[in-house]
C-alpha cells in the first residue's frame, strides 16, 4: 500500500495554531485520496511554530500529486489557523512544496497548487484551471473598489480594518492603532503633559526645546542647531524627506517677478540672473498645489493658514544649493513681496518658514500619501483580483504588498478620516488634504512614477552639476538593481514577447489597475496593456521601487527632519506677511504651532519613523512562494547587489554630519506598512 508522507509547517504569528479538527486529501493525476483526519482537538499539533509530520496511506498510486485539500472543523471555537506550507514526499522519494502562507479560518477548505509557478498557459489539465478561476472568482468577490473620495484613486471596499479579509490584516491589530500609537509616543517623548494644551504658544524658539528629544549626535539635533542657516533650508530640497519637488528652472516664471537687483548680491559667478539661469544654476520649487486649498477650521478657538509659496534657489560655488528668493503667495502684487535673504533678519527666516510649512503639506498628502500609500494600495487590489496564488508575478509581488491595504484602511478609519487624528494638528486637515489628493492626482502619471525618467525631467540628473543628491544616487542604484531582478524573474517564466501577450491574467491585471486605480484617465499614461518582456520589467520595477525604496525615502525621515517644530510646522496660526520690515521675534512664535499642536505633531513624526516589529527589508522573502532553483538564484543575486549598494552607502556616510540613509536596502522595508 503506497503511503506519502506529509510535513504540514504552522506560521510563528501569536494565535497562529490551531485546535481544530484538521483534514487533508491529495489530488493526483491517477486518482484522489480518503479525507484523512491530520489533527483532533487538544492532540498538541499545529501549535505556533510547529512543523507536524504525518504518513498518508493510499490504496494505489495517485500519480502526480497536483492538488492538496485542507478542511478545517470547529471544535468548540472559532480558531483561526496560519498555515505556511506543506511539503508531500512520495512513494518514489520525490519531494514536493505546496506553499501556502494564508489563515485558514471559519470552518472552510482551501485548495494549494504546488509550488512551482505557473502561468496560464502552461495549464493543460481541466482540474488545473477550474482551480486557477475558481480562485480568482473568490478573491474578487472578498477584494472589491470602492470610492473613498471623488477624484481618489480606488481603494479596498472596507469600512475598517476588521472588515479585511483575514490573510491581508495585521497579525495585531493594536501594533498599528493610530491613536494608541500616537498617544504611546508622546508618552515615551515625556510630552504628553503639552498635548492638549491647544492655544497656548510657546515663548520662543528655546521654548521647543522643551519637547525636543536630544539625541546626540542624530540628523534632528543638527537640524535643530542649523535650521535658520540657508544651506540647511536648500539641502533639504534634495535630501531631507520630501526630495522630489526641486527641479532645475529654465525660465523664471512671470508670476515671480524676480529682478537682477533683487538677487545681485546672492549670485557668486559675475553673471546675470537670466545666464545663471541659462547655465542651470537655478533651481525652483513652486507650492502653486496649495493654492486655493482650505484651511482647517475644525477648531473655531484657532484660525489657521495656508500659503502657496515659490522659492527660487541658487547652486553657489560650493556646489551648495541655497535660496535666494521667496514669494509666498501665487499672484504678484505689492501686498505679496518677494523676501530677499538681503532683507530683515526676521522677515527672511518667516518667509522661509512658511515654504517650509509648505513643504510639510505637499509632503504629507501627496508625496507621501498619494503617490506612495495610495498608489500601492491600487497595485495591491489589482494583484490578489487578477493574478492566482500560483502565478509567477504573483509569487513575485506579494512580498511588496504586505499590510498595505491593512494599514490604508487604517489611516481611513483613524487618520485621515472626517475628525481623524490628522486634524489635531494639521493645517490641511479638515478636508484640506482631499482637496490636494483630487488636484495632485493630475500629475500622477506613470511616468513620474518611473525614478530615473522622473530625476530626468526635473532636470536633477547630472551628478557633476549636481554633487549631492544623493536621493538620486542610491535612488537609481536600488532602482536598477530592482529592474535587474525583475528582468531575471521575466527572462525564467516568459520566453519571449509572445508569451506576454499571451499572458490573460497579466492583462487583466494591468487593465484593473489602469480603469479602477487610475479611473481610467488617459493622461495619466498608465499602460492599457502590456505587450513586451522590457515594458513588463520596467512596470514591475515601478510597482515594487514605489511600495518600498520611494516609501522608506519620503517616510522614515519625518522625525529627522519634522520634529524640530520650526523646520516643519504642521500649521500657521497667523496669515503670511503681507509686508517687510515688520516681522518680530514674537509675530513668528505666534504663528507656529501652539503647545497641543506641536505634541500632537511630534508624536505623529515618531510613530510614522518606526520600522514595523519583525520589519522585513528589501530583498529579504522568507515565505518562500518560489520553489524553482533558478529563482532561488535569482534572489541570491538580488540580495548580493542589495549588499553592495548597502557597503557604498555605508562608505559615502562615514564621517558625514548629515548621512544619507534612507536608500539604503538594508533600511528600506519590503512594502508600505507603516
Amino acid at each position: 500500500m503506497p503511503s506519502y508522507t506529509v510535513t504540514v509547517a504552522t506560521g510563528s504569528q501569536w494565535f497562529a495554531g490551531t485546535d481544530d479538527y484538521v483534514y487533508l486529501s491529495l489530488e493526483g493525476t491517477e486518482g484522489c485520496s480518503e479525507r484523512h483526519l491530520l489533527d483532533k482537538p487538544f492532540y498538541n499539533d499545529f501549535e505556533r511554530g510547529a512543523v507536524d509530520s504525518y504518513d498518508v496511506s493510499v490504496e494505489e498510486d495517485l500519480g502526480e500529486i497536483q492538488l492538496i485539500k485542507i478542511e478545517k472543523r470547529k471544535y468548540w471555537y472559532q480558531d483561526d489557523w496560519y498555515l505556511k506550507y506543506i511539503t508531500v514526499k512520495t512513494p518514489v522519494g520525490d519531494y514536493l512544496e505546496f506553499p501556502c502562507y494564508r489563515w485558514i479560518t471559519d470552518e472552510k477548505e482551501i485548495v494549494l497548487r504546488d509550488g512551482r509557478a505557473k502561468l496560464p498557459r502552461d495549464d493543460k489539465t481541466q482540474i488545473l484551471k477550474q482551480h486557477r478561476r475558481k480562485e480568482l472568482e473568490t478573491r474578487q468577490k472578498m477584494y472589491r473598489w470602492k470610492e473613498w473620495h471623488p477624484g481618489f484613486p480606488l481603494s479596498i471596499d472596507a469600512h475598517s480594518h476588521s472588515d479585511l479579509p483575514r490573510d491581508i490584516q495585521f497579525d495585531n491589530e493594536k501594533g498599528i492603532d493610530f491613536i494608541l500609537n500616537y498617544s504611546k509616543a508622546m508618552e515615551n517623548l515625556y510630552i504628553n503633559r503639552f498635548m492638549h494644551m491647544f492655544q497656548s504658544s510657546w515663548s520662543d524658539f528655546a521654548d521647543f526645546e522643551r519637547i525636543f528629544v536630544r539625541i546626540s549626535n542624530t540628523i534632528s539635533e543638527y537640524v535643530m542647531q542649523h535650521w535658520k542657516e540657508d544651506f540647511m533650508f536648500g539641502y533639504q530640497f534634495l535630501n531631507g524627506c520630501n526630495p522630489v519637488l526641486i527641479r532645475r528652472c529654465t525660465e523664471i516664471p512671470k508670476k515671480l517677478p524676480v529682478t537682477m537687483d533683487m538677487v545681485e548680491c546672492s549670485l557668486e559667478r559675475n553673471l546675470t540672473l537670466e545666464e545663471e539661469v541659462k547655465q542651470g544654476n537655478i533651481f525652483i520649487v513652486d507650492y502653486e498645489l496649495l493654492d486655493g486649498i482650505d484651511a482647517n477650521k475644525t477648531d473655531p478657538c484657532t484660525i489657521q493658514y495656508l500659503a502657496a509659496p515659490i522659492c527660487l534657489l541658487y547652486k553657489n560655488l560650493e556646489n551648495k544649493i541655497v535660496p535666494i528668493a521667496i514669494q509666498l503667495g501665487q499672484k504678484p502684487g505689492p501686498d505679496n513681496p518677494i523676501f530677499l535673504p538681503s532683507d530683515a533678519t526676521y522677515d527672511w527666516l518667516l518667509a522661509k518658514i512658511w515654504v517650509r510649512s509648505s513643504d510639510f503639506h505637499v509632503h504629507q498628502t501627496v508625496t507621501h500619501l498619494l503617490r506612495t500609500h495610495l498608489v500601492s494600495e491600487v497595485f495591491s487590489i489589482a494583484m490578489f483580483r487578477q493574478l492566482p496564488a500560483v502565478h509567477p508575478l504573483f509569487k513575485l509581488l506579494v512580498p511588496h504588498m504586505r499590510f498595505t491595504i491593512a494599514i490604508n484602511t487604517k489611516a481611513r478609519e483613524q487618520l485621515i478620516c472626517e475628525c481623524g487624528l490628522f486634524d489635531k494638528a494639521n493645517a490641511t486637515g479638515g478636508g484640506g488634504h482631499v482637496q490636494m489628493v483630487q488636484k495632485a492626482m493630475k500629475d500622477l502619471t506613470y511616468s513620474s512614477l518611473c525614478f530615473p525618467e522622473e530625476i530626468k525631467a526635473k532636470g536633477m540628473d547630472s551628478k557633476e552639476d549636481i554633487p549631492y543628491y544623493y536621493y538620486r544616487d542610491d535612488g537609481i542604484k536600488v532602482w536598477e538593481a530592482i529592474k535587474s531582478f525583475a528582468e531575471d524573474v521575466i527572462h525564467i517564466y516568459y520566453e519571449s514577447d509572445e508569451v506576454v501577450c499571451e499572458d490573460v491574467e497579466l492583462e487583466a491585471f494591468v487593465k484593473d489597475v489602469y480603469v479602477y486605480g487610475m479611473r481610467g484617465v488617459k493622461a495619466s499614461g498608465f499602460p492599457k496593456v502590456i505587450r513586451t518582456r522590457e515594458k513588463l520589467a520596467e512596470y514591475l520595477t515601478v510597482i515594487i521601487f514605489t511600495a518600498s525604496a520611494q516609501h522608506a525615502a519620503v517616510n522614515f525621515g519625518q522625525y529627522d527632519w519634522c520634529s524640530w517644530i520650526p523646520n516643519a510646522p504642521p500649521t500657521m496660526r497667523r496669515p503670511p506677511p503681507t509686508e517687510k520690515g515688520t516681522v518680530t521675534i514674537e509675530q513668528i512664535v505666534g504663528s507656529l504651532p501652539d503647545r497641543g499642536r506641536s505634541c500632537w505633531h511630534l508624536g505623529a513624526v515618531w510613530a510614522l519613523s518606526q520600522f514595523q516589529d519583525n520589519e522585513l527589508f528589501l530583498g529579504m522573502y522568507p515565505d518562500e512562494h518560489f520553489v524553482e532553483k533558478p529563482m532561488k538564484e535569482a534572489m541570491a543575486k538580488f540580495r548580493k547587489s542589495l549588499d553592495e549598494i548597502v557597503s557604498a552607502i555605508t562608505e559615502r556616510n562615514k564621517n558625514k554630519k548629515l548621512p544619507y540613509y534612507y536608500l539604503s536596502p538594508d533600511r528600506i522595508p519590503n512594502s508600505v506598512a507603516v
